[in-house]
C-alpha cells in the first residue's frame, strides 16, 4: 500500500490549519496558476497538503479558482486523499448553522467552468455515481463524534455558479429535489478528484439557512462571516483529530476511487494528443505509462 498524504483544501474562513515543520510551498502545473502555495507539513505525525481554496486573504471568486491546477499539484506532491472544507447555506430545518454535513451526493449546476483534465485529443468517461469515498466518509463521521461537533452524516450538497447567494424561487427548488446544502465550490472540484484518482470527501460547515427559512432573513455576507469564525475553530479541531486517526497507509478504496481510470481512457493510443498527455503525466501517469 501507498504512503498515506492528506490533503486538505479549506474553503471560506478556513485558510490556514496547524502543522509542524509547515512551510508554503510552489508546486507548478501545467494546467495554470493554482489558488494559492501549497502549506506542506505534518499533523499528528501524517504528511499533510493544505491548500486554501480561495487564496491567502480570499482573493479568488468560486468561478475564477483554478480547479483542474489545484486539484493536479495535490497529485504531484503524491496526497492520496482529500477532505474538502466548505462553507454551506442549509437547505433543512434540521441541519442548523454550526452543523456539520459530511456529504455524500452533488447535484452540478455550475456551467461556466472547466470540468475535466480530458479531451479532444485524449477522452475519457470515470464512474462518478458515488461521489465520495465511504471509508473516508466513515472516518471523519468517527472524528466529528469523538470531538462532539454536531453534524449530520449523508446529504445532496447543490453547487451553484454563484458569486451571488440565490434567490427564493431556486432555494425553494433545490428543497423540493431533495438536497441539503447548497455552495458554490465543490464543482468541478469532486469531478476532477475523481479523475486524478483521489479519494474525496466534503465536510460541509453550514453557515446560513439560504433564503429559503421564513423566520430567518436572507443570507448575507456579514450573517456568513459570523458563523464562519466558529466553523472555524471545529474545523481545525476536526482535522487535528483526522490526522491523528487517520491510516498512515492508504488502504484501497472500497468504490475504486484510487483506480477509477483503469478502464476510463477511450481515445486510442495512437490518436491521442502528445501535448495533452504531457499535461495529464501526474493525473494520468499510472494508466498512461507505456500505453
Amino acid at each position: 500500500m501507498a504512503k498515506s498524504i492528506l490533503g486538505i483544501i479549506g474553503g471560506s474562513g478556513v485558510y490556514d490549519v496547524p502543522m509542524d515543520s509547515a512551510r508554503w510551498e510552489t508546486v507548478k502545473s501545467p494546467w495554470g496558476e493554482p489558488s494559492d502555495q501549497l502549506r506542506m507539513g505534518e499533523v499528528n505525525g501524517l504528511p499533510v497538503a493544505f491548500l486554501p481554496r480561495h487564496g491567502r486573504g480570499h482573493v479568488q471568486s468560486p468561478g475564477s479558482i483554478n480547479y483542474r491546477a489545484n486539484i493536479d499539484i495535490l497529485k504531484r506532491v503524491g496526497v492520496t486523499d482529500v477532505v474538502s472544507l466548505s462553507a454551506v447555506g442549509s437547505l433543512r430545518e434540521e441541519l442548523e448553522p454550526g452543523m456539520f454535513v459530511v456529504v455524500d451526493q452533488f447535484i452540478d449546476r455550475t456551467y461556466a467552468r472547466a470540468k475535466s483534465f480530458f479531451g479532444e485529443g485524449c477522452v475519457a468517461h470515470v464512474p462518478f455515481a458515488h461521489p465520495t469515498s465511504p471509508e473516508l466518509a466513515r472516518l471523519a463521521g468517527a472524528v466529528l463524534q469523538a470531538e462532539r461537533i454536531p453534524h449530520a452524516m449523508g446529504g445532496t450538497y447543490v453547487v451553484m455558479e454563484g458569486p451571488q447567494f440565490s434567490t427564493l424561487a431556486e432555494s425553494n427548488l433545490h428543497r423540493a429535489w431533495g438536497a441539503s446544502v447548497i455552495g458554490m465550490t465543490n464543482m468541478p472540484e469532486a469531478k476532477l478528484a475523481r479523475e486524478a484518482e483521489l479519494c474525496y470527501i466534503t465536510v460541509a460547515m453550514v453557515t446560513d439557512f439560504d433564503a429559503w427559512h421564513p423566520t430567518h432573513d436572507a443570507v448575507d455576507v456579514a450573517q456568513v462571516i459570523s458563523t464562519m469564525k466558529g466553523n472555524s475553530e471545529m474545523a481545525k479541531r476536526f482535522v487535528l483529530r483526522l490526522a491523528a486517526e487517520f491510516p498512515r497507509e492508504h488502504p484501497p478504496c472500497p468504490i475504486g476511487s484510487d483506480r477509477a481510470l483503469d478502464f476510463a481512457i477511450m481515445t486510442a493510443p495512437d490518436k491521442r494528443d502528445p501535448d495533452l498527455l504531457r499535461k495529464l503525466d501526474a493525473v494520468a501517469g499510472r494508466v498512461l505509462k507505456g500505453a
